[in-house]
């Protein structure tokens, strides 16, 4: 059976008292118990991973939001997966639409990220999505397929086994919109297919595909309930930690 996952990217919210708080919040919450077999993980700013580390219970995953393309050296301002993994840290988000479109992120340097991620013993969630334009100019699957294909370049059927995929449709992200859940299976079934093509179907039906785009408690089970959807990237709705676990309890 795959895994079922909520994964709440804080994004660039909360000062570093105010994301312990929060993680504190998340923690409570989750004693009075989830659903069998769903993964619980949290991805605040890299200044918050040590403190955060400490407050949260180990069944719950902690991911960085991004790493760098290096190990090390003279990139100014970047974090490597090596310093994300010495945090204690399991995850890292890599290929957020955001990422994408504000700094620019190629398909080439998403695959260095996949395998630096890798090789430090990070589980990459890697995202992919259309925008709007690509949504209406019916050319959706080919934007993924590509994103997939190059973002994956090289990467091995062992490797491809411990990464986890997020569909992002980018149009219904902090825009209110939210793809319909026959829309969120028709892009996780196109995913898993393209996937067993690319390494087999074995390997494809164990992998957990998110959906990431507007999810909240009012539509995480219609959208979870789809076969191919197993959880959700959330955003906005995980600076809420009632909100946020009621979604991990929607399954």
């Amino acid at each position: 059976m795959r895994r079922k996952i909520v994964a709440g990217n804080w994004k660039m919210n909360t000062t570093l008292k105010e994301g312990l708080e929060l993680a504190k919040a998340v923690k409570e919450n989750a004693e009075s118990g989830l659903p069998d077999g769903v993964s619980v993980i949290v991805a605040p700013p890299f200044t918050h991973l040590t403190g955060i580390k400490d407050v949260l219970p180990s069944s719950i995953g902690l991911s960085a939001q991004n790493c760098a393309t290096d190990e090390s050296g003279a990139f100014t301002g970047e974090v490597s997966a090596k310093m994300i993994a010495s945090t204690g840290a399991q995850y890292v988000i890599i290929g957020h639409s955001e990422r994408r479109l504000y700094f620019r992120e190629t398909d080439d340097e998403l695959n260095k990220k996949v395998n630096m991620a890798l090789s430090n013993n990070l589980t990459p969630i890697f995202c992919c999505g259309e925008n709007l334009e690509e949504r209406e100019k019916g050319i959706y699957t080919e934007v993924v397929k590509k994103q997939i294909e190059l973002g994956l370049s090289g990467i091995d059927k062992d490797d491809f086994k411990k990464i986890i995929i997020a569909y992002e449709p980018v149009w219904a992200i902090g825009t209110g919109k939210t793809a319909s859940p026959e829309q969120a299976q028709e892009m996780h079934g196109y995913i898993r297919n393209l996937l067993a093509e690319m390494y087999d179907a074995e390997a494809a039906d164990k992998v957990s595909i998110l959906y990431g785009g507007s999810c909240k408690p009012s539509n995480a089970a219609e959208i979870f309930a789809n076969e191919d959807v197993d959880g959700g990237l959330i955003g906005g709705a995980s600076l809420n930690a009632a909100d946020f676990l009621a979604i991990a309890r929607s399954f």
